[in-house]
C-alpha cells in the first residue's frame, strides 16, 4: 500500500537504483501492461523486495487484472524484475495513486522506477491524469529520489503531508506514511 523502496545493500530490495542507465541497459527491459498470469510473479517479486508490505496472492491478482491499466511490469530475460501497482482515485480521476513500487536488485541502474511511472501516465487510459500521489516512509530515501526524478522530468511541483500516523493509524506497528502529491503535469 505504499511506494516503499530501500537503498539497502546486496539483498534484493525495492531500490530504484541509479539513473545512470546506458541505452543498452535501458532497452533490455520490457515494460508492459500486466495480466492475471502475472499475479504469482508479482507476489514473488514483492517477497524478494523487503521492506515492501507483502499483499495476499489474491490482492496481487486483483492488482494485475482489475487495475492492469494503472500498473506495469518490467521483464528482463523473461523474468518479472519490476512492477508498479496503482489506481485512479475514485473521488479524483485526475489523480493516479501509486500503491507499490518494486524493483529487484538485478534490475537496478536502469532508471526503472521512473520509467515505469512514465509508462503508466503516458498510456491513453491515463490521458486525463494530471497528478500522482503515493505514500512514502520518511526515511525511505530511494523512493523519495525516484518520485522526485519523475516530478523533475515532468516539470511538476510536489507537496508533502502526513497521511497516516504511526501512532494514530497504525497503533505503533508501522512507520508514518507521508503523502507525496506531484502535479499538475502534462503527458510525456
Amino acid at each position: 500500500m505504499t511506494a516503499k523502496q530501500s537503498s539497502a545493500g546486496p539483498a534484493p530490495t525495492s531500490a530504484a537504483g541509479g539513473d545512470t542507465a546506458s541505452p543498452a541497459e535501458a532497452q533490455d527491459v520490457i515494460l508492459r501492461v500486466p495480466n492475471a498470469e502475472d499475479g504469482p510473479a508479482l507476489f514473488d517479486l514483492i517477497a524478494a523486495c523487503p521492506p515492501l508490505d507483502q499483499n495476499s496472492r489474491y490482492c496481487n491478482l486483483l492488482q494485475v487484472s482489475h487495475f492492469a491499466e494503472t500498473a506495469v511490469v518490467a521483464e528482463l530475460d523473461g523474468e518479472v524484475v519490476g512492477s508498479i501497482t496503482g489506481y485512479l482515485k475514485p473521488s479524483d480521476p485526475e489523480t493516479l495513486f501509486i500503491w507499490q513500487v518494486a524493483v529487484h536488485e538485478k534490475a537496478r541502474g536502469r532508471r526503472l522506477a521512473t520509467r515505469m511511472m512514465e509508462a503508466i501516465v503516458d498510456r491513453e487510459f491515463c490521458r486525463d491524469v494530471r497528478f500522482m500521489e503515493t505514500t512514502i516512509e520518511p526515511e525511505n530515501k530511494a523512493s523519495w529520489r525516484a518520485f522526485e526524478k519523475f516530478a523533475e522530468a515532468r516539470g511538476a511541483q510536489s507537496s508533502q503531508s502526513l497521511l497516516f500516523s504511526r501512532e494514530r493509524h497504525f497503533a505503533g506497528t508501522h512507520n508514518d506514511e507521508v503523502l507525496l502529491r506531484i502535479g499538475p503535469f502534462g503527458r510525456g
